[in-house]
């Protein structure tokens, strides 16, 4: 399987969607290397982190699915390197 990592920051305008956010998040949990969230209480909004090896496809459909969600804004980076399988197992990981 080719994967590639990825960062996807997200916004959260409206605390009330969190819950939902975290549900979304749960279901790609496989993928999540790490996760770094910072309230930002002078303007009530929060702001997550989440690093990601996975299927571009994975990667684009969390962040699409988070982006649909009204009050979060998402933006994802992709790295240029892919990783397959054989790769791993070339290197010993």
């Amino acid at each position: 399987m080719e994967t590639r990592i990825a960062v996807v920051s997200i916004i959260i305008e409206n605390t009330e969607c969190t819950e939902k956010v975290n549900s979304i998040m749960h279901e790609y949990s496989k993928y999540i290397i790490g996760r770094m969230g910072l309230p930002y209480r002078k303007r009530d909004i929060s702001i997550i982190c989440i690093v990601m090896d996975a299927p571009s496809n994975a990667i684009s459909a969390l962040s699409g699915k988070l982006g649909m969600i009204q009050g979060v804004t998402t933006k994802t980076t992709y790295s240029k390197v892919f990783n397959t399988d054989e790769t791993i197992e070339e290197k010993g990981i």
